[in-house]
């Protein structure tokens, strides 16, 4: 009964900013690693950034760094990515995912499209 519900995403032009939420139901949130993925046409599911259960860890692919942020907020159930400085290049299906006791939940995916 783990769910994980996205929102956020949508089309921007290059240098602008996003959002992506990913609210999670059904399992003790703070107990839950959390992860955002991305999946471009054709190409294969990306990890992107991942944080710790008390965000005391946080990591980013390198094309990201500097440009993209993940948070928790372990009272609203959310874990987020803001996206700034967007680049056509990152334009995807972005997915979040949590990991609670060796078990993985994937949200349903939000697009990201970024284009002049």
């Amino acid at each position: 009964q783990v769910q994980l519900v996205e929102s956020g995403g949508g089309a921007v032009q290059p240098g602008g900013s996003l959002r992506l939420s990913c609210a999670a139901s059904g399992f003790i949130f703070s107990d839950g690693g959390m992860f955002w993925y991305r999946q471009a046409p054709g190409k294969g599911r990306e990890l992107v950034s991942s944080i710790s259960r008390g965000a005391e860890i946080t990591n980013y692919e390198d094309s990201v760094k500097g440009r993209f942020t993940i948070s928790r907020d372990n009272v609203k159930n959310t874990v987020y990515l803001q996206m700034n400085n967007l680049k056509p290049a990152d334009t995807a299906v972005y997915y979040c995912r949590a990991v609670v006791r060796g078990q993985s939940t994937w949200g349903q995916g939000n697009q990201v499209t970024v284009s002049s």
